[in-house]
């Protein structure tokens, strides 16, 4: 008998959100071309949704993993292990299961103790010890707020996400931007939480496109379109909803890279609007979608029914197996040394002020631009592990028919549709910027050589995003025999 089957799981959970808003006037550029430092005002609300996970049978808290979705750029790898120490010490559950994800909005600031020298700079080390505490609030309200839940996964498409390696023939050089003719990855992965009357509490949305609608023109604090389109998931579906950021490396916003704020929140919309047209394909728990056979009328009509899913199928929806690898990133042989580019950092800066003594505001830009850019540069060689490779940690859990999969850095489209493709039977989600923004973009070797933005940037040599690909498709394997 034909019978489709939806990927599904049980388990306990609990979920929680609190505002992590930065006060107006924080250090905010987050753009070498952006001719601010400090945030003027708040476009939306930032936020952490915090959703904590356990086994349906559950017995030990070793087994639990909280997945903890901040609206922020980038953290100092530090700050996300602090935070998730300190989730730790509350829950009780291992630091190592609390998974600290960021959403990448690129309107939320640079929330890094480096910077506190610049204008409003002094307000990011308070800011993030208020963060912290308000995490560990947010922890201890979930204590003992579990509830049984069944999670539906289903996948949709949403087009809001566009190819954004482009090269500028009229100026000879490559551009980080929307390139019309480029492939972009349109799935939107959905998980819909319900608990045992039926009622959605979580909606987690996976879906991989950078927050980038709003640039260097942009003054105020925003989720970018993350914001608008929870709140019209929200609105409509019931509960909260966690966005996880999917593999965007190469993906960014058709319409992006602008001041306006209703640009941000009409692209947000149109994700949502995506998301809420997928829950309506999303059948009731503990069901599979059987072939009954032909009914005779005008012709043979073939009919369907979603029926009980068998007691077997049942105990595989309870499955909960996590496990952790690292794969070792050889660094690319031409990597800049600190030295060379603490000297150009110097020099740019140095012109800076003399773009900002005679008025010139066209110099000023590209002198702020540049030494930005060293600046970033510099951040992250001296964040990168010693030694010749990047030590890589990837987490995977397989709960009922879905794969989890939890990296840092910035991978292109590439790793999650390859993933998809060798693993058919399974829902995947696939979320970056975990635990850890190092060590920056990885693009597939054929990106090299062009001199794109993400190529250009990466710490690790060509080749690596391919080698990801194998050893996380060999440990699943592994994991399914």
């Amino acid at each position: 008998m034909l019978s489709l089957s939806t990927p599904q799981f049980r388990c306990l959970s609990a979920i929680g959100r609190c505002d992590i808003t930065p006060p107006v006037g924080i250090y905010h550029r987050m753009w070498g071309a952006a001719l601010h430092d400090r945030a003027t005002g708040v476009h939306r609300p930032l936020t952490a949704t915090m959703l904590w996970m356990r086994p349906p049978e559950a017995e030990l808290q070793s087994d639990d993993r909280i997945i903890v979705s901040l609206d922020h750029c980038i953290l100092e790898t530090s700050e996300m292990q602090c935070i998730s120490r300190v989730i730790s010490e509350v829950t009780g559950v291992p630091p190592e299961n609390v998974l600290v994800s960021l959403t990448h909005t690129h309107g939320s600031g640079w929330m890094s103790r480096a910077r506190s020298e610049f204008p409003g700079g002094d307000m990011i080390g308070p800011y993030l010890e208020e963060l912290r505490r308000k995490l560990a609030e947010l922890a201890r309200s979930l204590v003992n707020q579990h509830v049984q839940s069944h999670v539906v996964c289903q996948p949709g498409h949403c087009s809001l996400a566009g190819y954004r390696d482009f090269f500028d023939e009229e100026r000879g050089h490559a551009v980080c931007g929307f390139q019309p003719e480029g492939s972009a990855d349109d799935t939107v992965m959905v998980a819909r939480f319900t608990d045992s009357n039926g009622r959605t509490t979580v909606t987690i949305v996976n879906y991989a496109c950078h927050p980038t609608t709003l640039a260097w023109d942009n003054t105020l604090i925003s989720p970018d379109w993350v914001g608008a389109m929870r709140e019209t998931v929200e609105q409509n579906a019931g509960g909260l909803c966690l966005f996880l950021q999917g593999a965007s490396g190469d993906l960014g916003p058709r319409e992006g890279f602008v001041g306006d704020v209703d640009v941000a929140d009409r692209n947000g919309r149109q994700v949502g609007f995506a998301v809420l047209s997928t829950l309506q394909t999303v059948p009731k728990p503990g069901t599979t979608f059987d072939y009954q056979g032909p009914v005779l009328s005008g012709t043979w009509i073939g009919t369907w029914k979603h029926v009980s899913q068998t007691q077997d199928q049942q105990q595989k929806n309870g499955l909960w197996k996590w496990w952790s690898l690292t794969v070792d990133l050889p660094y690319r042989h031409d990597l800049p040394t600190i030295e060379d580019t603490t000297s150009k950092r110097t020099y740019w800066l140095e012109e800076e002020a003399k773009a900002r003594s005679t008025g010139d505001t066209e110099q000023l830009r590209k002198c702020r631009a540049n030494a930005e850019q060293m600046t970033r540069q510099l951040t992250r060689l001296q964040a990168l592990a010693p030694g010749r490779c990047c030590p890589f940690p990837v987490r995977i859990g397989l709960m009922g028919t879905t794969l989890w999969i939890f990296t840092p850095g910035e991978l292109y489209q590439v790793f999650q549709q390859e993933l998809r493709r060798r693993f058919p039977g399974y829902a995947i989600f696939v979320t970056t910027l975990t635990g850890d923004w190092q060590p920056g973009y990885v693009p597939p070797a054929s990106s090299f050589g062009y001199g794109i933005y993400q190529e250009v940037i990466a710490a690790t040599a060509p080749g690596c995003l391919e080698a990801l690909i194998e050893e996380v498709s060999r440990s699943i394997h592994k994991q399914l025999r």
